[in-house]
């Protein structure tokens, strides 16, 4: 029984215990847990700590009350509610295309004459590591960036772009002050004005430390006649009149200088008012006074003077100008009205001087038109002499090459016509020997024959009848024996028989051994 009682008292303790540790939990998921989204933080308040003293803004530790330097970022965070509060604002952010610069809200004062907040190096800047207040040197590129906005307040700036045409001209607005007082430029790193200005690019500067004015450097045109009393009184007591044109622009080299030399602050970063009204216009006024007094009033009527008087009006623009840092482009005296009591007679006789010019004119021109009417008729005969010299030349051309081909085919027969001769010559001697041949075979067989029959009549002493008789029988005698076999008795046989036995042939005249003759000669 006691063992049961203790069981279930047992089971109890541990039930509560379980009971007890789930609450526990649920408390520290729901009370003690702080849940920071992407982008934000959480700015951390003590509640329970040293108080602070009355110059102080946040607790310097977290022993003190108050907003504390620290802070939370995304995720998920454990603090006690009793001594700690918490507040989730969003991180700032930079754009892009944008500067931000920070102000420092807490730390010492700063001095006489000081803007710019003092650094700690030794410690992150938006932990804390700003010892003064004051605007913090620097600038915050693009991005997000967890700033305490009990610690520095964030300003978003431009950068400074600078187009093309123009320079920049820089100001330091903090660092020392230079030793030599009143001057218009200062060496790099002190306050004031730089001589190096900047190029057509995009600047990031905080702009409580550094400020950059635009000078336009390309050309500006100013008319004289803007100004009514743009004249002078000539050396015979008239007044002349006169307008222009003055182009100019600041030389890049000497933006700075310039700028600040002429710069006036209700006209802003425009100068060109000014060293119109400063520069360009009291010289060329000066110029106009001292020269053209030096000149009656009838010489500013020809051309002549006028060219001279433009001439050395540009030369002086120049001359005084390109010391001051500016650029004479171009000066050009447009129109000078001279008096109008001399300039009438005078202007008759340039009028009538330019009519007799035009006369001349004319008359030059009529000269060349006649000139011009010859040259073209002696081109075009030429372009027709030269056409017919060309056809000429081409029959010519033709007609030889004609004739050296009928040359050449003549000469092609007449080597045919030699080949054939020298052919026919050589077929003639062949024919010729050939013949000859011949008729050497012919006479040396008639010969020999000859002989043989001769031969034969000299074994009949000389008789060439009985030699033919015998001949005659000797060829004959055989065939009729054939023919006639059974009248061997008749009395045509009878006359036969006296030639088939061989006469006995007379003696030889010599006593050599006659040739024998052969058995039947050819007749």
């Amino acid at each position: 029984m006691r063992a049961l009682k203790a069981l279930l008292f047992g089971s109890g303790s541990l039930v509560l215990f379980v009971i007890g540790a789930i609450l526990l939990g649920y408390l520290a998921l729901n009370f003690f847990r702080i849940d920071i989204p992407t982008a934000h933080m959480a700015i951390l308040v003590k509640k329970t700590g040293e108080n602070l003293a009355n110059d102080q803004e946040v607790a310097p530790t977290a022993e003190y009350k108050g907003v504390q330097r620290e802070y939370l970022l995304e995720g998920k965070h454990w603090r006690d509610p009793y001594n700690w509060d918490w507040k989730i604002i969003p991180q700032e952010e930079v754009p892009q295309g944008k500067m931000g610069v920070l102000v420092s809200l807490t730390g010492d004062n700063l001095g006489y004459g000081e803007f710019l907040a003092q650094i700690d190096p030794n410690v992150e800047l938006l932990q804390g590591g700003v010892l003064t207040k004051g605007i913090v040197p620097g600038y915050l590129n693009a991005g997000r960036y967890a700033i305490n906005p009990y610690l520095f307040k964030m300003e978003l700036h431009d950068p400074i772009v600078i187009p093309a045409g123009f320079r920049g001209v820089l100001t330091n607005l903090s660092g020392p002050i230079p030793e030599e007082a009143n001057t218009l430029l200062v060496p790099p790193g002190f306050r004031g004005v730089q001589e190096e200005t900047l190029g057509t690019e995009t600047y990031y500067f905080n702009p409580y430390e550094k400020r950059v004015n635009l000078v336009d450097c390309r050309s500006q045109r100013f008319s004289l006649a803007e100004k009514k009393d743009m004249g002078f009184p000539s050396k015979d007591g008239f007044w002349v009149s006169l307008d222009g044109i003055v182009e100019f622009r600041v030389m890049p080299e000497h933006a700075a200088e310039v700028y600040v030399t002429y710069n006036e602050q209700e006209n802003g970063e425009k100068i060109d008012e000014e060293i119109i009204r400063k520069v360009i216009t009291p010289i060329a006024r000066s110029f106009c006074r001292v020269e053209g007094s030096k000149k009656s009033g009838r010489d500013f009527i020809s051309g002549d003077t006028r060219i001279e008087f433009q001439k050395n009006f540009e030369k002086a623009m120049r001359t005084e100008c390109e010391p001051l840092g500016i650029e004479i482009v171009v000066a050009l005296i447009t129109n000078i009205s001279p008096p109008q009591q001399i300039a009438e007679p005078v202007r008759k006789r340039e009028l009538a001087k330019q009519e007799e010019k035009q006369y001349q004119q004319q008359i030059l021109q009529q000269t060349s038109e006649q000139n011009l009417a010859i040259e073209k008729e002696l081109v075009k005969r030429k372009r027709e002499m030269i056409v017919a010299e060309q056809a000429v030349v081409k029959l010519t051309t033709q007609a030889m090459r004609e004739q050296e081909v009928a040359v050449t085919k003549a000469n092609e027969k007449l080597e045919v016509a030699k080949f054939r001769l020298e052919a026919a010559a050589d077929e003639a001697e062949a024919i010729i020997a050939r013949g000859t041949a011949e008729a050497d075979v012919v006479r040396f067989n008639n010969e020999a024959d000859a002989a043989g029959w001769k031969r034969a009549v000299e074994a009949f002493s000389g008789d060439g009848e009985a030699y033919a008789r015998y001949v005659m029988n000797q060829k004959i005698a055989p065939s009729y024996r054939r023919i006639m076999a059974n009248t061997e008795d008749s009395p045509i046989m009878k006359i036969f028989e006296s030639f088939s036995k061989p006469a006995t042939p007379p003696a030889p005249a010599s006593t050599s051994t006659p040739t024998p003759l052969a058995e039947n000669p050819t007749p």
